[in-house]
């Protein structure tokens, strides 16, 4: 699985129409129409997610591993 930070991760979810509610230190908070589901997504500079906290949030979203190419 390719490495990525919360900064891509946070392009990623909005690319896929996934909107910022609000905005906790350094945890961003992502919402969608139409879904009650909200991630938090860490943002901590550059450093990369761990890759289970990733493949969680990919699957919560609904995505799988070819959005983050």
């Amino acid at each position: 699985m390719k490495s990525v930070s919360g900064k891509e991760l946070k392009r990623i979810l909005e690319h896929y129409g996934w909107v910022l509610l609000r905005v906790h230190g350094s945890h961003h908070i992502y919402g969608k129409a139409g879904n009650t589901v909200s991630l938090s997504v860490p943002v901590h500079g550059n450093k990369p997610l761990k890759v289970g906290l990733l493949k969680h949030h990919l699957k919560m979203a609904g995505l799988d591993e070819s959005a983050l190419e």
